[in-house]
């Protein structure tokens, strides 16, 4: 991790520690953890949902957690500037019916001065998976190991 605050102007130091930061939130899979990332006020487009403020961020995960079982989640780097940050993601998941999934994602994300998401825009596609497919191993809820790989080599 890194000693500087994480705030923006990024640097490439900080723009990693960010996107892992989130990553362990998103796969502890604890809305109001999460929720405590984004400014009181934080505008959201994921896929087709667009809303804003930190409880509708919260009812949103817990709407998307009941429905997607076992998340695990791998987030990359892909550009940063100097309060945004762009990323690439995976996650796998299955419904209550056994079916496995991947999703694919990119996320732009814009920070106040203060270094929470004022602003998160996410465009995803989900791609049904054969079980022996599944890449995320884990357990979880939780972090993902340090020695897990990211994304860099990963098949499409």
């Amino acid at each position: 991790m890194t000693s500087t605050p994480l705030v923006p102007p990024f640097t490439r130091e900080i723009a990693v520690a960010k996107v892992r930061m989130a990553e362990d939130a998103w796969n502890s899979r604890d809305p109001n953890r999460v929720a405590l990332a984004y400014t009181e006020d934080s505008h959201w487009r994921n896929r087709a949902e667009i809303f804003q403020g930190r409880d509708a961020i919260r009812a949103f995960l817990h709407r998307k957690w009941d429905k997607e079982l076992d998340y695990r989640l791998v987030k990359e780097l892909w550009a940063f500037g100097e309060n945004r940050i762009a990323v690439r993601f995976q996650y796998e998941w299955h419904d209550d019916a056994g079916q496995w999934y991947r999703a694919y994602g990119n996320e732009n994300w814009e920070f106040a001065e203060n270094g929470l998401m004022r602003r998160r825009e996410a465009s995803i596609n989900d791609r049904p998976i054969a079980t022996e497919d599944r890449r995320f191993f884990w357990s979880a809820p939780g972090p993902r190991p340090q020695d897990h790989p990211g994304l860099i080599n990963a098949p499409i």
